[in-house]
């Protein structure tokens, strides 16, 4: 039948004629057919036939219809049937390549349904003869790619999870009246701190605290409330209950991932996926947990490389990552791939999605794989060819936490991952068989290692390995025990010294060992002081495993000299030159000043069963993470 003879009755109303007003459409009482009149013309020639030469004709011609309407809409690509047959474009709307084109291009897009249908019926009896669990493994990859590209987020709908009773986040007074009244002053500067962000600078990432206002720094692109997150565990542990719970409503309401710009992955990771993570396990607010793992899945396309080693700078939006363009040859940093551990392996457990682990258990394959010079890890990898950048090894900026995060992986598996404590000894003796020295005077430092020659210089960050050697002595090898207590030890001595021996009695930010120089800074972009922890972050560590006053003495120390070169009227603000008589702010008060150093105070002159060592590890911003107690495990270990 012409196509054209169909048009009237596609086009009509199916109210019009008989069929509307005359009931069924069977058969009419005295042997007439009902409901012909809706056929037009070809009804009216009906009527000159037999009763059961009617019925047969109609059946066929039902048939008919029904084999075109069948052809339509089951046929591939109906749509373009539909529009194309039923629907044909005016002369005018028709492709202007002409008729012999035309037919020529319509027989192209015919062969392409064709293929496309034959290879779909391929792809799909490969998929039936391949075994289920392939099947499943192929179902799950695609979930992980789409989530890891960022199209997916189970953050708003995770599984419920009971919330283990944390121990030590509230812990005995102190013993004796001196350390009490020197740990309510500790907590005194924190609320000194706190309540000028918050009535200058509230909401924003941190305080200007002689301008008194808000300051952003580029780390964190878009995203704001680096104080607020980054303070959380410090007020709770100080039990300052009303300034938490209102840290905790600005959470719930105003922190904010979906923001078009480009963060630091490390910066972001440290402050705001560890602060959320602790809060969490220290509170038990479900917005935490929920907020972390949102927050953790926004990261993940940094890990698209060829390698699967993160790009340093991801923008939250696009999914685009890169690296920084002042690294060695579109390298990423050691310090910052390598301090993604135990935040992520914390989202696996919250989750019960082991795509953080996975992530991160595959930066430790690459590294694994490679050669090191001298056993020592060069601070620059490129994420595209695998190899190392410029042989550049140092235990402070650019490489410290990396160290850190080996040992701390270790102890937080409860000390199941060997791999970790392999890889954390090992580095440790080709630390001190190529970089560890004595001055003449007999300090001894961490020096930097370029391309084969030691630069003999220690940065302020590198302060703190002294806590790091103490908080691994226990798992060296039985020889090495003692040998690691004292070297932190003595690193902690040498750290003092940098802090002793200027104007203020705050350490600069780097000191050398060369010229007869010990322990200063030469270089005037290398005596600021930004209100950094390590130092005490060490003496910290050195308290709780020796007891030694002399660390509590030090670190009062510098808590006068804080107070009396720091304390502004609209805060706390670093100082640009520690050696000058008077001192010139930087006007900054960073947010790891709440985060690590007044909570590494708070806890030196704290009892030892205030976030007790055996069942916490604090990530490099000094935000406590629980120990992952083997019955306590959610997910299966990563293979390796």
């Amino acid at each position: 039948m012409p196509v054209g003879s169909l048009l009237p009755f596609s086009v009509s109303p199916l109210g019009s004629g008989s069929a509307a007003g005359g009931g069924s459409g069977g058969l009419a009482p005295g042997g007439g057919v009902s409901g012909l009149s809706w056929l037009g013309p070809a009804g009216r020639k009906l009527s000159g036939f037999r009763l059961t030469e009617k019925f047969v004709l109609l059946l066929v011609f039902s048939g008919f219809i029904t084999l075109c309407f069948g052809a339509i809409f089951f046929l591939p690509d109906s749509p373009k049937l539909l529009s194309g047959v039923f629907f044909q474009q005016p002369p005018a709307q028709r492709s202007p390549l002409g008729p012999g084109l035309q037919d020529e291009e319509d027989g192209g897009r015919l062969a392409r349904i064709r293929e496309e249908h034959e290879r779909a019926l391929r792809e799909a009896k490969d998929t039936l003869n391949r075994p289920p669990e392939l099947i499943k493994g192929d179902i799950q990859s695609d979930k992980d790619r789409l989530r890891a590209q960022g199209r997916g987020t189970a953050a708003g709908r995770l599984t419920p999870r009971p919330f283990k009773e944390p121990i030590g986040v509230v812990g005995k007074e102190p013993g004796d009246p001196d350390s009490q009244q020197k740990r309510d002053k500790i907590k005194e500067m924190m609320k000194f701190a706190w309540d000028n962000y918050k009535q200058n600078a509230w909401g924003l990432n941190e305080l200007k605290p002689i301008q008194k206002q808000g300051h952003s720094s580029n780390l964190f692109g878009n995203i704001q409330g680096a104080t607020i997150v980054d303070s959380l565990d410090t007020l709770f542990i100080m039990g300052m209950k009303d300034e938490f719970k209102d840290a905790k409503e600005w959470v719930e309401k105003n922190l904010d991932f979906n923001v078009n710009a480009e963060v630091s992955v490390f910066e972001v990771n440290i402050r705001f996926v560890g602060g959320l993570l602790s809060a969490y396990y220290i509170s038990g607010e479900e917005i935490f947990r929920r907020k972390a793992v949102e927050l953790g899945e926004k990261l993940l396309p940094a890990f698209n490389t060829p390698t699967g080693i993160p790009w340093a700078l991801l923008n939250m939006k696009s999914g685009i990552g890169r690296n920084w363009p002042w690294a060695s040859g579109g390298s990423s940093i050691l310090a910052e791939f390598g301090t993604l551990h135990l935040e992520f392996i914390h989202l696996s457990e919250v989750s019960g999605n082991p795509l953080f682990a996975e992530k991160v258990m595959n930066i430790r394959k690459v590294l694994s794989r490679l050669d090191k010079p001298q056993g020592l890890y060069p601070n620059y990898l490129n994420p595209s060819s695998g190899q190392w950048g410029q042989h550049h090894v140092s235990v402070g900026g650019l490489g410290d936490s990396f160290y850190e995060y080996l040992l701390k992986a270790w102890l937080m598996s409860d000390k199941t991952d060997e791999d970790a404590k392999k890889l954390y000894y090992d580095a440790v003796q080709a630390i001190e068989t190529h970089l560890i020295r004595k001055s003449s005077n007999g300090l001894t430092y961490i020096a930097e290692w370029k391309g084969g020659l030691l630069e003999h210089k220690m940065g302020h960050l590198t302060c703190f390995a002294g806590g790091m050697f103490a908080l691994g002595a226990d798992g060296a090898p039985t020889d090495k025990t003692g040998h690691h207590i004292e070297l932190a030890a003595e690193i902690a001595r040498t750290c003092h010294e940098s802090y002793d021996r200027t104007t203020m009695k705050l350490g600069p930010e780097a000191f050398r060992f060369d010229g007869g120089v010990e322990a200063i800074a030469t270089r005037q972009n290398e005596k600021y002081y930004i209100l950094r922890p390590e130092v005490i972050e060490t003496y910290m560590y050195m308290w709780r495993f020796t007891h030694d006053p002399k660390y509590r003495q030090w670190g009062w120390e510098a808590v006068q000299a804080l107070e009396k070169y720091c304390r502004v009227e609209g805060g706390y603000s670093g100082i640009k030159d520690v050696y000058a008589t008077h001192p010139s702010h930087d006007d900054v008060q960073q947010s790891f000043y709440l985060a690590e150093t007044l909570k590494y105070l708070y806890l030196l002159f704290s009892e030892d069963d205030l976030l007790p060592l055996e069942h916490w590890i604090f990530n490099t911003e000094a935000h406590p993470l629980p120990i992952i107690q083997k019955a306590d495990r959610t997910i299966e270990s990563i293979e390796k």
